[in-house]
């Protein structure tokens, strides 16, 4: 549904904001994991190797609490008396997954 200007209203177009972020996130990591291969394959100092796969893991990590994130504030957001998509339970078996 859009408003009368055509945008969407401001709850998708903050989700899409966060997809955005988080598929950016991901892009980013994506890159780092490309570098990290490749610099495998060269031979590169151990150390080297080692302080660029923890940028991955970090860039991955903080895409997975920002899904999470989301997720929380999408449950917050439901209307009165909707189903949200999530239970906390299951919103803290996939927080507590990323530890």
């Amino acid at each position: 549904m859009t408003n009368q200007s055509g945008d969407a209203p401001p709850t998708q177009a903050h989700a899409r904001a966060d997809i955005d972020a988080t598929l950016n996130r991901l892009r980013r990591a994506h890159g780092q994991l490309a570098g990290v291969i490749g610099m495998i394959e060269q031979g590169r100092d151990c150390k080297d190797v080692v302080t660029q796969l923890a940028a991955v893991s970090k860039a991955l990590d903080r895409a997975g609490f920002k899904i999470i994130a989301t997720g929380l504030r999408d449950c917050l957001d439901s209307p009165a008396g909707g189903t949200p998509a999530l239970n906390v339970e299951q919103l803290e078996k996939l927080f507590l997954s990323l530890a």
